[in-house]
């Protein structure tokens, strides 16, 4: 899979109350640089829970939402970017 970058990567906020929405991206790709599992959470803009998934030590993924929704972690070792899928 190749992704075009939308903005520079930044640490995910680590409550409900400071999630991101990346710049509005649709797409977010989160990599956990730390050594333990985090929980990363995706909720609507009005902090209402979509859901969550456990990030494995060093993993990536992309999470594909809706503009507004926003993304935060259960720690600071997580860092998120906004991302377009090409290809």
């Amino acid at each position: 899979m190749k992704i075009k970058l939308l903005s520079s990567e930044a640490a995910c906020g680590v409550s409900t109350t400071n999630g991101s929405n990346f710049g509005l991206s649709s797409a977010v790709r989160v990599h956990n640089s730390g050594a333990s599992a985090r929980v990363v959470t995706v909720e609507t803009v009005a902090n209402v829970t979509i859901g969550t998934f456990t990030l494995g030590a060093g993993g990536s993924e992309v999470i594909h939402k809706t503009p507004s929704d926003e993304v935060f972690a259960a720690h600071a070792e997580v860092l998120g970017v906004g991302v377009a899928q090409i290809g």
